[in-house]
């Protein structure tokens, strides 16, 4: 223990004084709590997910909104403060039990741990509002299932071709499904970053694009100049203004999640392997990242990816390590067969 914190503690003598002052004026220490100010009573879940729903981003919302609502079908009268560790295993033990059978389940892990981490997200909010302490808060008190390792990998040259076909030959908008192929294969984003970019975000002069994914983070990512062409071709065909999402139908309607899971339904019906393996968008960000990794390295590999700024696992030598926007321009240049403006 440390001096200061020994220090901070009050000494026998102290407390004994100080039990003396309070016989003198008449006062037990029970009296004490009893005069503490009285809390307002929890909410309800019914009353309470609302309002966390409205204070949280977009993407939380999304990923939570399920889970908040079997809480509310489960919960919805009980107050915040009534659940305790032992009602958030079991119902987390039910939601585990009663998922939705798909092919690539595993047994409803993922389920649970997404159920536990919406219910951490409300008890948060509801111990900086007040109606909880930290030390009340029963989600802190549950651990999440281990999260088991990803199935996903890298696709192989000649699997990534067919799909690249069926792709371009399939569909009601095969221009448009072709661009998000080469997109997400080129940056190796996510969905969010593709669905979020502006024709504000392009930048035709460097081959550059603005890409904002998942923890609110930011980076310029190179592009080849053919998908710089064909991104300003998108735009100058079906508009979009500047602050607006750039991805589009031909009505002019933004597109949404819902055009990645019918266009990967469709390769899946047209390619059986795909459907047998659950392939989606995300292996094109496995493929492209295990590429950069084995021909430009680990720090190339991480910066690509958008990993550049935060530590995690991989310890404080990525502080040093860090590679630059020319050196991930030159891999996407490898990667192309496109010369690049910065490479």
């Amino acid at each position: 223990m440390s001096a200061e914190s020994s220090s901070s503690r009050p000494s026998q003598a102290d407390l004994d004084a100080a039990l003396l002052l309070l016989s003198r004026l008449g006062i037990a220490p029970e009296d004490l709590r009893q005069a503490a100010p009285a809390r307002a009573a929890a909410p309800t879940f019914a009353e309470y997910i609302p309002v966390v729903s409205e204070a949280v981003s977009a993407g939380t919302r999304r990923v939570y909104g399920s889970y908040w609502n079997r809480v509310l079908k489960e919960w919805g009268h009980r107050r915040l403060d009534e659940p305790d560790p032992t009602d958030i295993k079991r119902l987390a033990e039910h939601v585990k039990t009663n998922v939705v059978a798909r092919r690539n389940a595993r047994g409803g892990r993922s389920a649970a741990e997404h159920l536990i981490a919406a219910l951490r997200c409300i008890y948060n909010h509801a111990v900086a509002d007040g109606f909880l302490t930290e030390a009340e808060n029963p989600a802190r008190k549950v651990a999440k299932p281990r999260r088991l390792p990803s199935t996903r990998r890298a696709v192989a040259d000649a699997r990534l071709v067919e799909i690249n076909q069926i792709v371009a030959t399939t569909g009601d908008d095969p221009a448009l499904d072709c661009l998000l192929l080469r997109l997400h294969t080129e940056t190796a984003c996510r969905r969010g970053g593709a669905l979020a970019l502006r024709p504000s975000d392009l930048d035709p002069d460097q081959c550059l694009v603005l890409l904002r994914e998942k923890g609110d983070t930011v980076r310029w990512q190179p592009v080849s100049p053919t998908l710089m062409r064909h991104l300003q071709q998108h735009v100058a065909e079906r508009p979009a203004t500047p602050m607006t999402p750039l991805l589009r139908y031909r009505s002019g309607k933004a597109i949404t999640y819902r055009r990645y899971d019918h266009l990967w339904q469709r390769i899946g019906r047209h390619l059986p392997w795909v459907e047998t393996q659950q392939i989606s968008t995300h292996w094109l960000r496995h493929t492209t990242l295990t590429w950069v990794e084995r021909n430009f390295g680990y720090a190339v590999a991480r910066a690509y990816a958008g990993h550049n700024d935060s530590g995690g696992d991989a310890g404080t030598t990525t502080t040093y390590v860090r590679a630059s926007l020319q050196e991930i321009a030159a891999a996407l240049s490898a990667l192309t067969g496109e010369a690049h403006p910065l490479a």
